[in-house]
């Protein structure tokens, strides 16, 4: 397989990469980033670690290119990792916390050989207090972690051992950043924000470690206060905008900046005013609504797969370069597809104005090929009470995916971009989609859900959700809204620029970019376009960019060659409207 760098990667410093500040919804002033260069070891499991094997560059897996390992941990492995860290002087403020990005799949942290804690889930970021722990001078900390992989039942998205086709090579280990911050005794752990435009008012839930008696919170527009309330003693205010607020939209990306304090502590944030609902328009026609209005959701399947980094994005700059990418081309929407990204990259869509669709990851056993994709192609429909079809016979894992679920809500909850919530993809571990649905509307009223998407609808939920590759697509009226949610897949190889010169994977193939971009102008034109006005309401291309095999991207895997004309899509675009 080819060893493709991005330009980003190829820029980067090892030393200090991914360094900017990892959390911007809940921003202080105390920041330590520790990513860089560390030790590591691959083992067995039944092997004792008694040395490093080498140098790793953290946040990236050891699978991926930039990680300067380039080696796989199997299910019998152990990935051991270590460094040192001095605090600055004036650093400790009462509290030191170690956060994580994310670490796959699970993990036990120690500091000075003292166990510090351990986190099980390969996509949400976690904290321990370390407060307790570290010494004056030098520090060690010491991470372990084990991957079942696909071996497992947990969630793991496109990963396998046995990878080709639209299923990738697996990663483990720390693939987002790690740093340190300190902090009172007493402080803000999280934030969770709803903004009401039928109300004008913001809703600030503020939750603490230990008992705060009361807050402020201060709404900056430009740096200048725009509206403020105070904290009760269960850390909730609701707070009154005035007249003349902006509302966000991809066309209108308006933020206000946010100021909490409580006790000791002040954290800085963001939010946007914003409203995502089902209506219908003047016809009749069910749809999806931003700011009570209609509103054609425009988008691309996003995998968030590089080249060089696999999943971790290289720079900022690169998770920047594919939300402007596609805004330039008139996109309007990326459905993020069985990844969570770094929090880094929602705010980059909350500034930018891309509206997002995010998918939860998908676990359980090994899938039969019948039911993902044999019988969705002939219309059978199948209940998902049906656990063993579906792959879901484990109960610890069904239990763990709402714990996952609950993670993941909790983590983007505040994220202005988010529109949609995607609980199961073409019934890939996909089980009692009811109860999920209603187990995502409990956690987050907000928000739209597309219960089932591509395959097996239970006739419930948000959307009418369809994935059509392989035949025209035509519309079936529901009282749903219809969206289709993957379509296209287009291919083009792009030689010098794929991951696999032997075969590429895609639904249509093209060997020249004028068939190419000609076949893409038809589909919209005489297949998408039409179906607006009878009632389509979203669309999601696949796809933003090659992954590995995968050569359905508008961009190639290592991002260097846009496939398209960007002024030609633009125009086209500008035709995706309500």
């Amino acid at each position: 397989m080819n060893k493709l760098l991005t330009v980003f990667g190829e820029k980067l410093n090892k030393d200090n990469p991914l360094s900017e500040y990892p959390r911007p919804q809940m921003q202080r002033d105390s920041y330590f980033c520790l990513n860089g260069i560390w030790e590591y070891a691959i083992l067995p499991k039944d092997k004792k670690l008694t040395s490093y094997q080498g140098n790793i560059v953290v946040p990236f897996s050891p699978e991926c290119l930039l990680s300067g390992v380039e080696k796989m941990v199997t299910a019998d492995d152990v990935l051991y990792y270590k460094r040192t860290f001095t605090l600055p002087k004036g650093f400790n403020k009462g509290r030191v916390l170690i956060n994580f990005g994310a670490v796959d799949y699970k993990c036990e942290v120690k500091i000075n050989n003292i166990p510090a804690g351990e986190n099980t889930g390969g996509y949400y970021p976690f904290t321990f207090d370390i407060t307790p722990l570290i010494t004056d001078g030098e520090n060690i900390i010491e991470v372990s972690v084990t991957d079942p992989s696909e071996k497992g039942v947990q969630a793991r998205g496109k990963q396998t051992t046995k990878r080709g086709g639209i299923w990738y090579t697996p990663q483990s280990g720390i693939w987002q950043t790690v740093w340190l911050e300190s902090v009172s005794d007493k402080y803000i752990k999280s934030l969770r924000l709803t903004p009401d435009i039928d109300n004008n008012t913001l809703a600030v839930k503020a939750f603490y470690n230990a008992e705060i008696s009361e807050g402020k919170v201060k709404v900056l527009d430009k740096g200048k206060v725009f509206a403020e309330g105070t904290l009760n003693a269960h850390g909730e205010s609701v707070i009154k905008l005035p007249e003349g607020y902006q509302l966000w939209s991809p066309e209108n990306p308006y933020l206000y900046d946010l100021i909490v304090e409580a006790g000791e502590d002040k954290v800085k944030s963001y939010f946007g005013m914003r409203k995502f609902s089902i209506g219908q328009d003047e016809k009749g026609i069910p749809r999806l609504m931003l700011n009570n209005k209609p509103y054609f959701h425009n988008g691309l399947l996003d995998q968030g797969y590089w080249s060089d980094g696999m999943y971790t994005p290289p720079s900022d700059e690169a998770m920047i370069y594919d939300i402007q990418t596609m805004k330039e081309m008139g996109f309007n929407m990326l459905r993020k597809h069985i990844k969570i990204e770094p929090l880094r990259w929602y705010y980059h869509c909350d500034r930018l104005g891309m509206l997002v669709w995010q998918d939860m990851i998908n676990g359980g056993g090994k899938y039969s090929v019948f039911t993902i994709a044999l019988r969705p192609f002939i219309g059978n429909r199948m209940k998902d009470n049906n656990y063993k079809a579906f792959a879901r016979e484990d109960a610890e894992g069904r239990e763990e995916y709402y714990r996952d679920a609950k993670r993941m809500i909790d983590t983007l909850y505040n994220c202005v971009s988010i529109a949609l919530w995607v609980p199961f993809n073409e019934g890939w571990g996909q089980f009692d989609s009811e109860k999920a649905y209603e187990f995502f509307k409990k956690n987050d009223a907000t928000r739209i859900i597309d219960h089932a998407s591509g395959w097996h609808d239970q006739g419930i939920g948000d959307l009418k959700s369809m994935h059509i590759y392989f035949r025209p697509i035509k519309m079936k009226r529901d009282h749903r809204p219809f969206v289709l949610s993957e379509f296209g897949g287009y291919s083009l190889q792009v030689k010098g620029h794929m991951y696999n010169d032997s075969k590429f994977f895609g639904y249509k193939k093209y060997y020249d970019q004028k068939a190419f971009q000609d076949a893409y102008i038809k589909l919209y034109e005489k297949q998408i376009i039409p179906l607006i006005e009878k009632g389509l309401c979203a669309t999601v291309y696949t796809e933003l960019s090659d992954v590995e095999d995968e050569c359905n991207g508008i961009l190639t895997y290592d991002r260097k060659v846009i496939k398209l004309d960007k002024n030609i899509i633009k125009e086209l675009n500008e035709k995706l409207k309500l």
